[in-house]
């Protein structure tokens, strides 16, 4: 873990393995579980430092009001997506009985809250993209909404999907699927469509378009591999794969398959220097290798 990270190390968040068959040895790190309880302490502790009067019962309604993590995420989401059709304190134990039913959704909302808090230089704490960060909320929404997909209750799943693309100007189809620790960096203008995959340990900013080629049905959309950095403004188009570690130079538009650990910037998208290291997401490195084409 990063020197940011030092105000919930490794040793306070309780570090369990998990997902061992998932990756190589550079994802023995990511592939872990975090403790809620000292997420949630830590949380507590960050709300305390604000002396805002203005910001205190923000706080309090926010955060300092829960029991814990997974009391003050229901009450976020409902109190976000509520309206007059679906009232905020239903959607609030909607939620309740979604992450009794899949924990594994609770956990996934926590470990993208820490991949924020790695990953975002102007991330300072865990409380700021819980309460603050619209791409973090989007996700988190898409996740509630994907269960009730799942369970076949699809008029209220695609609510939930229509409330979240008009509070945060992101578009996740219910149907799409996500990985864990998931970064939607500012978040404006984000489209997943329907079939879409999304690995773990995904960056994506903003105005990306994860979308279709046309009006075929079946499977149509990108499929996103572990450790991908897609730059702001870029079109990933049709059913093709991004591999694993890839870099999308930001205004690309991509209308093939990405080989792994492979930059590719332009449009049409082409691919630039050689095979790098590492995980781009992970980094949020955007520069590009020397240019070896002349236009």
């Amino acid at each position: 873990m990063s020197a940011r990270s030092n105000t919930l190390n490794a040793s306070a968040l309780s570090l369990a393995d998990t997902d061992a068959e998932n990756g190589g040895a550079q994802f023995k790190d990511l592939d872990r579980q975090i403790d809620l309880a000292a997420l949630w302490t830590q949380m507590l502790s960050e709300s305390m430092i604000c002396a805002d009067p203005l910001v205190k019962g923000l706080l309090w309604t926010g955060v300092k009001s829960h029991g814990c993590f997974a009391e003050a995420m229901a009450a976020l989401i409902g109190r976000k997506l509520g309206d007059r059709a679906v009232a905020a304190d239903s959607l609030t134990e909607l939620v309740h009985e979604c992450y009794a039913a899949t924990p594994e959704t609770l956990r996934a909302a926590a470990a993208d809250i820490h991949a924020i808090r790695e990953r975002d230089p102007a991330c300072p704490d865990y409380v700021t993209p819980f309460l603050f960060f619209k791409g973090f909320h989007a996700v988190q929404s898409y996740r509630v909404a994907n269960w009730l997909w799942l369970a076949g209750r699809r008029h209220l799943s695609l609510h939930l999907q229509s409330r979240a693309s008009e509070l945060f100007g992101v578009d996740i189809h219910p149907a799409a699927r996500l990985g864990r620790r998931i970064l939607l960096d500012h978040g404006t203008g984000i489209v997943i469509g329907e079939t879409s995959i999304v690995e773990d340990d995904v960056s994506i900013l903003q105005n990306v378009t994860l979308g279709g080629t046309g009006k075929h049905a079946g499977d149509r959309h990108p499929k996103i591999r572990r450790g991908v950095l897609i730059g702001a403004g870029a079109k990933i188009l049709g059913n093709i794969e991004l591999g694993e570690g890839a870099k999308i130079g930001a205004g690309s538009i991509v209308l093939e398959s990405v080989p792994p650990y492979t930059t590719v910037v332009g449009n049409p998208a082409r691919k630039v220097g050689t095979r790098h290291l590492g995980l781009p997401s992970l980094t949020m490195d955007q520069t590009l290798p020397p240019i070896d084409y002349i236009i």
